[in-house]
């Protein structure tokens, strides 16, 4: 897909793609009421990827984002985008949206709801969000007199307007986020579907943390004549992350969590487990042993992973035992420490857990936990990131070399060789 380059006056330096500029939002062209709600909340300096995409946005031209979690790319559409909704406001109309933001997860799609209402706190508009596992009910009643931005999961999204609760044939602009992971929960037939009912002409954005190859399709289907805003290499980790790892039995690994979190600058901590079952068991042992824990994964209910968030959230629970649906749908402030109590099989997945520390230029610590069964995931994300974790703990297994398992082989193969008698001989 041919991109055009950046705005005039975006110099690149650093890894190839990081777009660096240096502004204010004020600079960006950005309406008073949203630079008083900017100042509100004590954001003064755009990030990148702000600096760079909101131009482009209110010139009305489409966007295909490349960035990391944690580099503001909420607000690099969300802003743009209530400014356009304010200018030549339209009328609502029932059960029409003007602007429609889809997310793979609840907990994503509420908290771009959150900040839509931040940034958009002087303006008079309206935004809904609408997702699964909660009681239609409310949500129908609440777009039913139209609303200005629709933040959605695609299935609720799909049901409501298959109902007639919902018209998609006003929409004048479009944002996907987290495109890729969309795609890796099995959204791509809905978010076709969805697509196939918005107007031709409207302005899209898609972000994603990472470009593979459906991705890309997805993006030439959808965009036209798109930006493309590619901040940082997706597999790399921020850089102001201090990744650690200790090796230990599968069987210690609870009694060495305990005792990592016992440590005073243990503040806000995310645990990180590969199954529902086992974030269940890790966040029971630590209320057993008197820590304020909360578990969150796909089989809670809508309200208790929200009740959970919020615990975490105001600080009355310290630590967050969640699965990887979580990794890209929780942006809360002041993470200290991200521990991978088992290792993701997926080495990109270990770059978005861990990045749930280190927002907003902070630093942060990402701690895993390595049995011997996840070696291979260990080397796989070291391969990802193109740089060995820190040896915190415990014995790393020796690497065995070709010659060795060549040797091992060649006497394994003269056994095989010998004659019975040669065979007892051996054995004896």
């Amino acid at each position: 897909m041919p991109y055009p380059r950046a705005p005039k006056g975006v110099r690149t330096s650093g890894c190839k793609g990081l777009l660096v500029t240096i502004s204010s939002f004020s600079a960006l062209g950005l309406a008073e009421p949203l630079l008083r709600a900017l100042e509100s909340e004590s954001y003064t300096q755009p990030t990148p990827i702000q600096d760079v995409a909101i131009p482009v946005l209110l010139g009305g031209q489409d966007i295909l984002g490349l960035a990391q979690t944690g580099t503001g790319k909420t607000a690099a559409f969300a802003l743009p985008l209530l400014q356009l909704l304010c200018v030549g406001h339209e009328g609502r109309r029932p059960k029409t949206v003007r602007a429609l933001i889809l997310a793979p997860t609840r907990e994503l799609a509420v908290q771009i709801g959150n900040s839509l209402r931040t940034y958009g706190r002087f303006l008079h508009l309206k935004s809904v969000v609408i997702v699964g596992g909660v009681s239609q009910q409310a949500q129908v009643k609440a777009v039913n007199a139209g609303v200005d931005i629709l933040v959605a999961t695609p299935g609720r999204l799909l049901d409501l307007e298959k109902q007639g609760s919902v018209r998609l044939d006003a929409v004048r602009h479009l944002v996907l986020d987290e495109a890729d992971r969309m795609l890796d929960m099995g959204f791509i037939r809905d978010i076709r579907k969805i697509v196939g009912k918005l107007p031709q002409k409207r302005q899209s954005m898609m972000f994603s943390a990472t470009m593979p190859a459906d991705v890309e399709t997805l993006a030439r289907s959808i965009l036209r004549d798109p930006v493309r805003i590619d901040m940082s290499p997706p597999t790399r980790a921020a850089e102001n992350i201090e990744q650690r790892v200790f090796h230990v039995a599968a069987g210690d690994k609870r009694v060495l969590l305990s005792n990592l979190l016992a440590c005073p600058t243990m503040k806000r901590v995310l645990v990180f487990t590969r199954t529902k079952r086992g974030a269940d068991r890790v966040a029971h042992h630590l209320e057993n042993g008197g820590f304020k824990a909360e578990a969150i994964h796909g089989d809670k209910t809508q309200s208790a992973r929200q009740r959970a968030l919020e615990r975490f959230r105001s600080g009355h629970a310290s630590i967050l035992v969640a699965t990887d649906i979580a990794a890209r749908g929780i942006d809360i402030d002041d993470v200290t420490h991200v521990i991978n109590f088992e290792l993701p099989n997926e080495p990109e997945s270990y770059v978005h857990r861990i990045g749930r520390t280190a927002r907003a230029g902070t630093s942060g610590i990402a701690i895993s936990l390595c049995d011997s069964t996840e070696i291979d995931y260990l080397r796989q994300i070291e391969k990802l990131t193109r740089s060995p974790l820190t040896l915190a703990g415990g014995k790393p297994p020796a690497k065995r070399n070709a010659n060795a398992r060549d040797e091992k082989h060649y006497s394994r193969g003269r056994r095989r060789n010998r004659g019975p008698h040669q065979q007892m001989r051996g054995a004896a």
